[in-house]
């Protein structure tokens, strides 16, 4: 299973992630905050990645690891 993490502390919301993924599992968290005032980025399904690595590709904050 493929393990999907995002500093939340650098991701800015640009959703360049969601638009990336081919699974349709990223996601903007609605109900969280950053400190710097963004909606971050999270895997909502995680145990439906399949460690693609698109979302840490298109990420331009380089804010998303990807672990197979």
């Amino acid at each position: 299973m493929a393990s999907v993490t995002v500093n939340e502390e650098l991701c800015k919301g640009c959703g360049l992630c969601v638009d990336a993924c081919p699974k349709n599992i990223m996601r903007l968290d609605s109900a969280k905050i950053n400190q710097k005032g963004y909606h971050t980025a999270h895997c909502a399904e995680p145990e439906n990645c399949i460690a693609c690595a698109f979302c840490a590709t298109m990420c331009p904050e380089v804010a998303i690891t990807v672990e197979k």
